[in-house]
């Protein structure tokens, strides 16, 4: 069976809800120290459909040779329990993974990861920023939409 993606847009040029994050939550971005917690959750999302994740010193690399991965837009969502959601941004103002902890689900953090995600590109002068979903990822689609993303495009899912 073909899968597909969709390709969404957020327009940045207006103005921008604001992020309510739930109680606790401390904010921050990839260092070192944090790159294993952080890829745990990645890698632990990624088959609700959160897409591919490198191996940890795979992932890690790419911080240090990939001009796409900024430390800085990889924004990390946390509480005393520990990594709660990463929004793993591109330089080239695309979001590559949005990934919330099981156990953080349905309690907006998705939500609030998004919409800090959008007010950091516009911060940065960027008028639109992109993220692909599988189409079947109906409630990350819920998601996107809600927050004010538009259809772009259709594609298939390339293997490998």
């Amino acid at each position: 069976m073909t899968a597909y993606y969709q390709l969404l847009r957020r327009d940045l040029t207006g103005s921008l809800p604001a992020p309510q994050w739930p109680a606790d939550t401390h904010l921050d971005h990839y260092r070192p120290a944090l790159a294993p917690a952080i890829h745990a959750v990645l890698r632990m999302t990624q088959e609700q459909g959160g897409g591919r994740v490198a191996n940890l010193e795979a992932w890690q690399q790419q911080f240090l040779s990939d001009a796409e991965f900024d430390p800085t837009l990889c924004l990390v969502a946390s509480n005393a329990e520990g990594i709660l959601g990463v929004a793993q941004c591109w330089t080239s103002a695309f979001i590559h993974h949005l990934s919330v902890h099981p156990c953080a689900q349905g309690q907006g953090l998705g939500r609030a990861l998004l919409l800090h995600s959008f007010q950091v590109f516009k911060q940065r002068g960027e008028p639109y920023v992109d993220l692909k979903v599988l189409e079947s990822n109906l409630r990350a689609r819920q998601l996107y939409e809600r927050a004010g993303m538009v259809f772009v495009l259709r594609d298939v899912v390339s293997e490998g």
